[in-house]
């Protein structure tokens, strides 16, 4: 039976204010804990007068239990805002990332099947409907508050199960960015700028650097009237605007079959009258479809990719377009990716935690010398007293006006008087 969400946070909210779960519910047993709620419930239905049926109050007391003993040993840890990654493997080590840094913490699990135990409940928790086994060792999936995990059993893994679990970021605003050090106001500024004049941008670095992070932020000021298609293999995009359209690849079944890929979504979104495209991740052969896309008149897409630089981007992009076999020559492709492409934002881990934009790069062709030029519209600078402990350093703007300065005034997008020469 479906309970209705009201009720669901009325229950959440008095166990959280009326009693005194938050300090009990890690000393206690499944039974305990089933006992606990199940007065709050009663109390509760008291106070306010509510009715629940029977089926109704013992699948919410089942939920509710569920998360809670399903996290196990590291329910700590996903607790805890300071941690933003959790690395399992095996029994006996779990590591974490927290301020930017990795730590081996105390936590153990009694035995890998302890751990194996704990990766199946909290997977049938998710709601996923996806399924890990020898048969089929690997799997990505996310948790209620958007978490990302993946895991990898045995035989594939050889020192025992594998699990990584990569913290949804609680960063909301562009005012959380700044007070993280992530950029300055006229980096803000113009990428908030460059949102509302549909720029096409591509967000790039390394593993854990803020990339989705980033990129959710930003996407917060496409303008609300906008029809946004957002195709991801693993859920972690959140936008806020009324009209978005999520679509989520499928791996294949148990025999092999019933795959569907970013690509097949990324055709299949191009019919159904996108204002945006946002590609959670460019891995292959879509970028092709991505690049031809923005050259028929598609503006505005968005696409995350793993690269350690602007040029590390641009180059992965060009690959991956041969990679599909195109019968054009790389000096074409390199064009192409350079009309359709405005901009490269690179972002950053430095060793003292810190998250930063290093580049937001204008991407352009020198035809004269046959040859791709990058022209950072920003880059960050880092100062030779810069310590393992502490990166200093400066955000530096280009004086001119970027390449598709033109664009912004197509958009009557303004910028404050003397931003740009």
């Amino acid at each position: 039976m479906q309970i209705d969400n009201e009720i669901k946070s009325m229950v959440h909210q008095y166990l959280i204010k009326k009693t005194d779960f938050l300090k009990v519910k890690d000393k206690m047993t499944e039974d305990q804990l089933r006992v606990f709620v199940d007065k709050a419930i009663s109390d509760l239905c008291y106070d306010q007068q509510l009715e629940m049926s029977t089926e109704a109050r013992i699948g919410l007391i089942r939920e509710i239990v569920t998360a809670m003993v399903s996290l196990g040993p590291l329910r700590p840890l996903l607790e805890d805002k300071t941690v933003t990654e959790i690395m399992i493997n095996g029994a006996d080590k779990v590591y974490i990332q927290q301020n930017g840094k990795i730590h081996l913490t105390d936590i153990k699990f009694d035995s890998n099947q302890h751990l194996q135990h704990t990766i199946q409940k909290i997977l049938a928790a998710s709601g996923s409907n996806r399924r890990v086994d020898e048969s089929s060792p690997y799997v990505d999936f996310s948790l209620g508050d958007g978490s990302r995990v993946n895991v990898l059993l045995p035989p594939c893994a050889m020192i025992g199960p594998v699990m990584t679990i990569r913290k949804f970021a609680d960063i909301a605003t562009v005012d959380d960015l700044l007070g993280k050090g992530m950029f300055n106001k006229d980096m803000a500024t113009f990428l908030t700028a460059a949102m509302k004049a549909k720029l096409n941008i591509v967000f790039c670095g390394a593993t854990g650097t803020g990339k989705t992070t980033v990129l959710n932020v930003m996407s917060r000021h496409i303008p609300s009237h906008e029809r946004i298609i957002t195709i991801e293999d693993t859920p972690e995009l959140r936008l806020l605007q009324e009209h978005v359209v999520p679509l989520q690849a499928k791996p294949p079944n148990i025999e092999g079959k019933g795959l569907i890929s970013i690509r097949d979504l990324f055709v299949n979104a191009l019919r159904m009258r996108p204002d945006r495209i946002i590609i959670g991740e460019v891995r292959s052969h879509e970028m092709l479809d991505l690049i031809e896309s923005i050259s028929s008149g598609h503006s505005g897409s968005l696409a995350i990719v793993h690269a350690e630089s602007p040029e590390d981007c641009f180059n992965r992009m060009v690959t991956m377009m041969l990679m599909t076999g195109i019968q054009l020559s790389t000096e074409i492709i390199m064009k192409q990716v350079v009309r359709a492409i405005d901009l490269i934002v690179h972002i950053e881990l430095f060793p003292d935690g810190v998250r930063r934009i290093t580049n937001i790069t204008d991407l352009q062709y020198d035809e004269a010398a046959h040859r791709i030029v990058f022209e950072d519209v920003f880059r960050f600078e880092q100062d030779s007293s810069s310590t393992e402990a502490k990166t200093s350093g400066k955000w530096v703007k280009a004086a001119k006006k970027p390449s598709f300065y033109s664009k912004f005034t197509k958009k009557h997008v303004t910028f404050p008087d003397g931003f740009f020469a």
